[in-house]
C-alpha cells in the first residue's frame, strides 16, 4: 500500500490535534499501539513557521506517518508558504484550525473566530492547494457566539468547499468566544451529532469526519456505521491510550492482532533512552504515558513513580514503575 492510499485509509478514524499534549513524544507513543490511526500534531502557527524560522516545530520520527500537520493562521500568504514547510517535510496533510477559541488564537485572529469570516477561510485554503500537492483540510466548529448552526455551518461547509477543499473534521459543538474558557468550551456546549449528520446529506461529496464527544470505539464505529466519513477521538485517547488507540486497527480497520500494554513499554525504551542520551528529560515522554494502565491493577503506583520521579530519572525508572503493574490483569 503506497503513503497516499495509507494516508486515505487512515482519515477514517483519527486522534485530534491537542495543544500541550499530542507533541512529537506523545505520537511516537500512540504510533506504537495503532498502526493505522492518523495521527495530528500541536497546532503550530505560520506566523512561528514563516516569520519566526521555526522549522524546528515540524520535527518528527517517521514512524509517526501517517501523520498531519495541524496550522494555525489567517494570513493567506503565510499559510502557502507555512504548507510548502510542511510539504517539503513530508507531512501527509495540512489542517487549517477553524475551531480553537482561546484567547491567543483570538488575538490573532485565527482559530474559532474565523468561522465569522468563511470567505477568508476559503482564500487562505485556496492559496495553500495552490502553493502544495498535498492534501489541505479545516477543523471547524459548527458556529461561534450567537451564530445559528443550521444557518451558519452549511454556508461555511459550501463557501470553504469551492476552495478546493474536500475534508473537513467538524467539533459538533458551537464555541462561545466571550464567557466560557477552552476547557469549558470542550464540555458545556451541547453537542449536535444530528446537524453533522445533516450535512453529510447536504454535501454528500465531502469527507465529513465527526469530532468532539467521543470516548470510545464503541461510540466512533455507531458514528461510522451511520455514514459519516471519519472520526476523531481526542481526551479519551490521551487519557486512556490503551483502551481506545491499541483497539483501532482491529475494530476499525479489521486486522488481526493489538500490542500488549507491557510490551507497548518495552518499545518505549530505546525511543526514551535515545532522547535522554540527546539531553531530554525523563518526564518529556512519560507524561504520555501516565494513562496506559487505567483501570489495572498496579495503574496508581505506575503513574506514581513516573509522575513523582520522572524529572531526575532514567530509563531505569520507567521498568522499575512497569514491575508494579500487575501482569495478570494486563492485555
Amino acid at each position: 500500500m503506497s503513503t497516499a492510499e495509507k494516508y486515505i485509509r487512515a482519515t477514517r478514524l483519527s486522534i485530534a490535534p491537542m495543544m500541550d499534549w499530542t507533541d512529537r513524544h506523545c505520537r511516537y507513543f500512540h504510533r506504537l499501539l495503532s498502526k493505522n490511526a492518523l495521527l495530528y500534531t500541536e497546532m503550530v502557527t505560520s506566523a512561528a513557521l514563516v516569520r519566526g524560522g521555526a522549522v524546528h516545530l515540524l520535527g518528527y520520527s517517521a514512524e509517526e506517518h501517517p501523520l498531519a500537520l495541524q496550522l494555525g493562521g489567517s494570513d493567506p500568504k503565510e499559510l502557502a508558504q507555512a504548507a510548502k514547510l510542511a510539504e517539503q517535510a513530508n507531512y501527509c496533510e495540512v489542517n487549517l484550525n477553524v475551531g480553537c477559541p482561546s484567547d491567543r488564537v483570538q488575538s490573532g485572529a485565527f482559530g474559532a473566530i474565523l468561522m465569522k469570516t468563511p470567505e477568508l477561510v476559503a482564500e487562505c485554503c485556496a492559496a495553500m492547494l495552490a502553493a502544495v500537492n498535498i492534501e489541505v483540510t479545516v477543523k471547524c466548529r459548527i458556529g461561534v457566539d450567537n451564530q445559528v448552526p443550521t444557518d451558519v455551518l452549511p454556508d461555511f461547509l459550501d463557501k470553504v468547499s469551492a476552495s478546493g477543499v474536500s475534508r473537513f473534521i467538524i467539533h459538533a459543538r458551537k464555541a462561545w468566544l466571550d464567557g466560557l474558557s477552552p476547557k469549558e468550551n470542550r464540555d458545556i456546549p451541547p453537542l449536535d451529532y444530528e446537524l453533522i449528520h445533516a450535512m453529510k446529506a447536504a454535501f454528500p461529496e465531502l469527507h465529513l469526519s465527526l469530532n468532539g464527544g467521543i470516548g470510545s470505539l464503541t461510540e466512533a464505529k455507531a458514528a461510522l456505521d451511520t455514514g459519516l466519513d471519519g472520526v476523531m477521538i481526542g481526551r479519551a485517547a490521551y487519557q486512556r491510550p490503551y483502551d481506545i488507540l491499541a483497539g483501532i486497527d482491529e475494530e476499525i480497520f479489521g486486522e488481526d492482532g493489538r500490542i500488549c500494554s507491557k510490551e507497548v513499554v518495552r518499545q518505549m525504551v530505546p525511543y526514551i533512552e535515545r532522547h535522554i542520551e540527546g539531553g531530554g528529560k525523563l518526564n518529556q515522554v512519560t507524561r504520555h504515558m501516565l494513562g496506559l494502565f487505567a483501570g489495572q491493577d498496579g495503574a496508581r503506583n505506575w503513574r506514581r513513580l513516573l509522575s513523582e520521579r520522572g524529572h531526575v530519572s532514567g530509563v531505569e525508572l520507567v521498568l522499575e514503575a512497569l514491575s508494579q503493574v500487575d501482569s495478570s490483569t494486563v492485555d
